[in-house]
């Protein structure tokens, strides 16, 4: 009777001890094999991070650059009437390039473009503002690398045809009247006529949408052109061989809307319209961003 229950509790305590010994195993071996599985896995996911987008990507094309987009100011203003313009095109990935127009002669601006032209490696979309306009069509004939020609409010001249006779062409341009001439002197001798627009007529003439703070700093700190240059015949224009696009500014009083789309028709350009003074790229950046991006876009 005393016997029973110690025969029980002995097989009752083996019983267990051969239970958690079996545990103990199948538990070392599970982890090992969880460890084992563990580190392939890692090795694995090092293979595939490491190899596997590589070997995906051998031979594949690299996306192309975007085209550099050179900014060609006009008459009455400087390279600071671009800012926004310039800060959207940044954001969404676009080199820029600023470039500060002499306002001296169309032929010497033009070659003075062709030379920051030659600076610039891969494609490059073109635009110009206003009498920037007469410009980069002379600037960018034969050159390769110019892939797209952006008019914004600018001229488009024909050979021999100059800003002077444009803006003159229709009625409704009063930029004459607002002029303020004056003598200047060159550091060969030579006199010409620097043309300036009267402070006191500056922001109904140039840009009666801007806010007058920044008109009143955009009147004090304008960059005159010369007479000479306004004057001057055009070369052989190279929107004749390279795609351009048009904006017009619907109210703008330097350069009638009229000869803005008489330009651009005879151009073949694909054409826009804005309703906008004639500093459009200070009173509609976000308008001009989209017709450059447009062009941009046209590029391969």
């Amino acid at each position: 009777m005393n016997r029973s229950p110690r025969i029980t509790g002995t097989h009752t305590t083996h019983a267990t001890g051969t239970t958690r010994s079996a545990r103990t195993t199948r538990t070392a071996r599970a982890r090992f094999a969880l460890t084992v599985l563990a580190g392939a896995s890692v090795v694995a996911s090092v293979l595939v991070t490491s190899v596997g987008p590589a070997a995906a990507d051998k031979g594949a094309p690299a996306p192309a650059a975007k085209p550099t987009v050179v900014l060609v100011h006009g008459a009455f203003a400087d390279s600071t009437s671009w800012n926004d313009v310039i800060g959207e095109l940044r954001h969404d990935g676009y080199p820029v390039v600023a470039v500060a127009n002499p306002l001296r002669s169309l032929s010497g601006d033009s070659a003075y473009l062709k030379d920051v032209l030659a600076g610039i490696d891969g494609p490059v979309v073109l635009a110009g503002h206003s009498y920037g306009g007469s410009v980069i069509s002379n600037a960018a004939t034969g050159d390769r690398d110019v892939k797209a020609l952006v008019y914004l409010a600018a001229f488009l001249p024909e050979k021999g045809e100059s800003a002077l006779d444009l803006s003159g062409k229709f009625p409704g341009s009063t930029l004459g009247e607002a002029l303020r001439p004056v003598p200047v002197t060159g550091a060969d001798g030579s006199t010409g006529t620097d043309l300036y627009i009267r402070q006191d007529t500056f922001r109904h003439q140039f840009a009666a949408d801007v806010p007058r703070a920044e008109t009143d700093l955009m009147a004090v700190t304008q960059r005159p052109v010369t007479e000479a240059a306004l004057a001057e015949g055009a070369a052989e224009p190279a929107w004749k061989t390279i795609p351009s696009w048009v904006l017009v500014a619907t109210r703008d009083l330097n350069i009638p809307p009229a000869a803005q789309r008489f330009m651009a028709e005879r151009a073949g350009a694909h054409t826009y319209e804005v309703r906008s003074s004639h500093a459009v790229s200070v009173s509609r950046p976000d308008k001009v961003t989209d017709v450059i991006e447009d062009a941009a876009r046209s590029v391969r």
